[in-house]
């Protein structure tokens, strides 16, 4: 990047940084709604008993100390002690788009058609550590779909390819969707008789923080597995692989149980479609785990081949209980792409950039200040025809006028004469010819500007 930002985890970009972050954003929401996916947008505060109703992750959550209601009255003072968590009516900004999404669900199901697929792509505020990947106020774009009752499981293939294209779209290096399922997981430990499943998922979610040693450590000292039980753990997060040989290698542990054959068999047909229609973009690996409790099935987390040490640019799965309404329930699979995590990458490491700094392709130049009225039905015809055009601010030599747009990194200077004549120069290569506002148009590489890979 260009700059580091003044107050660390909240980033800013410049505006050729800015147009590369568009680009990225343009071609997600243009590929999520090639599948049909309708756009929401869900307020930014969430009360912090919704926000936490799934999983302790409090330690992320910023508590807002003071809001006005529409009633113009001061909500009560939340901070981020421990007593103001314990209020679940305290007010926080959301740190992801998934339990907005569920409580939003919840609200308008009478106004909405299911399966309901949405894409959502707002900005979203966690408590982490900044460094490169990890901020405070970044960028999520999501995709779900969410049925009244049941949801077929195809959505979680669907869901998977959806990515897997979206991401090949973009600017980036080669990346691998690593797909597990939770019920594979839940039925091998169970299996092994380990039935605190959420707290072996927590401990193997850690494997690649702290390596094999420390896990086995936390599963016999927290969870009171054997040795034999936490190598078989273990040995079920070591097995890896691009197609669906990871059946055999599972059921040649030993281990039995129903929920396991369920999620054997639904990890196999994600990873069998995926074979198919995304070949090299995803691998079925069982150290996968996400350390939320609300997911159920499915579980994804996608890294950039080369640059693993980033974190996962993409994740998510299924719920199956996340929203619910009395004995009404909306089961969903979503995945959520780290658009900022993403961006700062294609920045840091000059993965792609702008061909040019501003939007504007012509700047009209003026030959003194009376003929502003005139340079701007210029622009007026130019911006006509979908020509992004400014007009000089001053009467200066047009030397000072022609350096003023390599300044912005506008290509093309636009000249009037007294006579009417127009002449267009393209300051680049120095090439100026007669021009008719009417008609006139700039190549279709200059037209917009693009983002291109180095």
């Amino acid at each position: 990047m260009a700059r580091t930002a003044s107050l660390s985890g909240f980033p800013e970009w410049l505006p050729q940084e800015r147009l590369v972050e568009l680009h990225v954003l343009d071609t997600l929401r243009k590929t999520f709604e090639l599948h049909g996916f309708s756009s929401i947008e869900t307020r930014a505060v969430e009360t912090v008993g919704q926000l936490l109703r799934k999983g302790e992750i409090d330690k992320e959550v910023y508590g807002l100390s003071r809001l006005q209601d529409d009633e113009g009255e001061a909500s009560r003072s939340t901070t981020t002690d421990k007593a103001d968590k314990a209020d679940p009516n305290a007010l926080a900004l959301h740190f992801d788009l998934t339990v907005p999404f569920a409580r939003y669900v919840v609200e308008n199901a009478g106004y909405l058609a299911f399966p309901f697929r949405r894409y959502q792509i707002q900005k979203v505020w966690r408590g982490e550590r900044p460094q490169e990947g990890r901020a405070r106020e970044f960028t999520q774009a999501d995709i779900d779909v969410v049925g009244d009752g049941e949801l077929p499981f195809r959505y979680d293939v669907e869901i998977a390819l959806v990515i897997a294209e979206a991401l090949s779209a973009l600017p980036i290096p080669d990346f691998r969707l690593r797909i597990n399922n939770r019920k594979l997981a839940e039925g091998f430990y169970r299996g092994i008789g380990l039935t605190d499943t959420a707290g072996v998922l927590r401990s193997i979610d850690k494997l690649e923080k702290i390596g094999e040693g420390k896990v086995a450590e936390l599963l016999k000292s927290e969870l009171g597995a054997s040795d034999e039980q936490a190598a078989l753990a273990l040995k079920l997060a070591t097995i890896r692989t691009e197609d669906t040989s990871f059946v055999d290698q599972v059921r040649a542990l030993g281990v039995t149980h129903d929920l396991l054959e369920e999620g054997l068999s639904e990890l196999q047909q994600v990873i069998e479609a995926a074979v198919q229609r995304a070949p090299g973009k995803v691998v079925a690996d069982l150290s996968i785990a996400r350390g939320l409790d609300y997911y159920t099935g499915t579980v994804v987390e996608t890294v950039l081949v080369g640059h693993e040490q980033l974190g996962s640019i993409c994740s998510g799965g299924r719920y199956d209980a996340l929203a619910s309404k009395g004995n009404r329930k909306f089961p969903g699979v979503g995945l959520s792409i780290g658009v900022t995590r993403l961006v700062s990458r294609i920045l840091s490491q000059e993965l792609a950039t702008a061909t040019r700094a501003v939007p504007t392709a012509v700047l009209v130049a003026l030959n003194n200040d009376d003929s502003w009225s005139a340079a701007q039905d210029v622009a007026a015809q130019l911006r006509g025809r979908g020509i992004a055009t400014e007009v000089a601010a001053k009467a200066e030599k047009f030397g000072k006028q022609i350096k003023f747009a390599d300044r912005r990194g506008i290509p093309f200077v636009w000249f009037t004469d007294d006579d009417g004549k127009h002449q267009v120069k393209d300051i680049r290569s120095g090439a100026q010819v007669d021009a008719d506002p009417a008609s006139w148009s700039p190549s279709e590489e200059d037209l917009h500007v693009r983002v291109i890979t180095a």
